[in-house]
């Protein structure tokens, strides 16, 4: 694939550009975004559902203000640990920025992993607007880490069976989400869908499976050198539930039980390692389902 001739080709016939790199974790999006954002003249919107909380840079490997190379980033930390951020509320707020990119004359590009950020822009998600249920929540988030995530998701699939298809049992934020949708409405989790009002280029950047699962364990060995252990402590300390969707993330839900002296850090270490690279591998069968993505290697 000449990626440098169907980009230019792409931009010169959109009316609305919209640029979308899409990868698995640890693979090279940050890299790679900031080289086309650079030769576009392009903003970048993270499409992270980790990235968007505050205090959490390492764990969540959220690019930092020095290392963006003076391409303006959006949708990073911009809610605290123990604030919620609906998938609603991120297409506004996602659509906004857009619109803003537009109007300076720039390009727009969507980088991340998190697919239902991904198709609520791409694919033009009416998402439903239920506020969070706290309460609800915390009792399902108890009964998972108590039963384990298959339990909830029966719950789910006795409730709403169809959507249960759609999510991974292991997603436990999603799996809860539905179920807080469907008693809050006493309907089915239900996400329209209409013809989004952009011309998409859609980026996919892949490598051989255990090159990925390499840079995993690389990328957590750093992590924790950088201070991940020292991130997560400073979390605990401020008091943040452990229910919290921020405090579930990757990074920080395996290193809790070694800053609480319940678990070596060694074998809190090696459950990240694992944990992210079964994440890693969901991602990879979510991306999959997209048929008009450009694929290509780092190199």
């Amino acid at each position: 694939m000449n990626l440098i001739k169907d980009l230019t080709s792409f931009l010169k016939e959109a009316k609305k550009p919209l640029v979308v790199i899409v990868a698995p974790t640890a693979v090279g999006k940050t890299d790679i975004s900031l080289k086309i954002a650079k030769n576009i003249n392009g903003e970048i919107i993270s499409t992270d559902s980790r990235q968007i909380y505050k205090e959490m840079d390492i764990a969540t490997d959220t690019i930092l203000p020095k290392n963006q190379k003076g391409i303006p980033h959006h949708m990073l930390a911009i809610r605290k640990p123990n604030e919620t951020l609906t998938l609603a509320e991120y297409k506004d707020m996602a659509l906004k920025k857009i619109d803003e990119i537009y109007k300076r004359g720039h390009i727009p590009i969507l980088v991340g992993g998190t697919g239902l950020y991904i198709s609520a822009i791409t694919e033009g998600y009416d998402v439903p607007r239920v506020a969070p249920d706290e309460k609800l929540r915390e009792k399902l988030q108890e009964e998972a880490e108590k039963h384990g995530p298959e339990y909830i998701y029966k719950k789910l699939k006795k409730l709403d069976p169809n959507t249960a298809t759609q999510i991974h049992p292991n997603n436990i934020r999603y799996v809860i989400r539905a179920i807080e949708i469907n008693k809050s409405t006493k309907f089915p989790k239900q996400d329209k869908k209409f013809k989004p009002p952009f011309d998409i280029f859609i980026l996919g950047i892949e490598r051989p499976r255990e090159k990925i699962y390499e840079r995993i364990n690389s990328r957590v060995d750093q992590q924790k050198n950088s201070g991940l252990i020292e991130e997560v402590k400073a979390l605990v300390e401020k008091g943040y539930n452990p229910a919290l969707p921020a405090m579930t993330s990757l990074g920080v839900k395996e290193i809790i039980p070694y800053i609480k002296g319940k678990m070596p850090l060694p074998e809190c270490l090696e459950i990240l390692k694992r944990n992210t690279r079964r994440y890693a591998k969901r991602q990879m069968t979510w991306l999959k389902r997209y048929d008009n993505v450009r694929w290509l290697t780092p190199k």
